[in-house]
C-alpha cells in the first residue's frame, strides 16, 4: 500500500487503531500522523499530510542574500 504513495517513499509508517475504530497512520520519520476509516484511507491521508509537511519545511525561501 505504501508503494502507491510517493510521499511515503522514505517513511517509516506505523499503523494502529484507536478506541473509536479509526485507523491511525504515523510517520516515525517526520512525526506526522493522520487517520481514516480504513487503513488505505489513513495511508492516503498520511501521504497528503507528509507532502504538505515537506513543502512547509522545505528550505527554499529565496533569502540567500541575508
Amino acid at each position: 500500500m505504501i508503494d502507491e504513495h510517493d510521499a511515503l517513499a522514505d517513511a517509516d509508517v506505523v499503523m494502529r487503531r484507536n478506541d473509536h475504530g479509526l485507523h491511525i497512520a504515523d510517520d516515525e520519520v517526520t512525526g506526522v500522523s493522520s487517520q481514516g476509516q480504513t487503513p488505505e484511507a489513513a495511508l492516503a491521508n498520511l501521504a497528503a499530510a507528509v507532502e504538505s509537511y515537506a513543502e512547509a519545511t522545505e528550505d527554499a525561501t529565496g533569502d540567500d542574500w541575508l
